[in-house]
């Protein structure tokens, strides 16, 4: 548990969005997109300890309906810039 770090896994299933947090030592696109179908219910979950389970991948993934699978770092702020709020402009307009 020394060297895991909390990572948000977002996607997209059959048009819905979804996310989740996972901690995991280290992550990169393929583990986001089998941990993706692992939450989505397409993929084997590992049991503790078991790391000889095949990985789901992207092509298959995408024939159950999983796209746009994004990650990011907990705590490193949306992964998509957000818009500006109306309401501050009108306080930036009266500076």
């Amino acid at each position: 548990m020394l060297g895991q770090k909390l990572y948000i896994v977002e996607y997209t299933l059959r048009g819905a969005e979804r996310n989740f947090v996972i901690r995991l030592e280290r992550m990169d696109n393929a583990l986001a997109w089998h941990w993706a179908g692992c939450d989505a219910g397409i993929a084997l979950i590992p049991r503790f300890g078991q790391h000889n389970i095949k990985h789901v991948s992207r092509p298959m993934a995408e024939r159950y309906g999983l796209e746009n699978v994004r990650w990011r770092l907990a705590g490193a702020g949306p992964a998509a810039a957000l818009e500006q709020p109306s309401g501050s402009s009108e306080i930036e307009e009266s500076r």
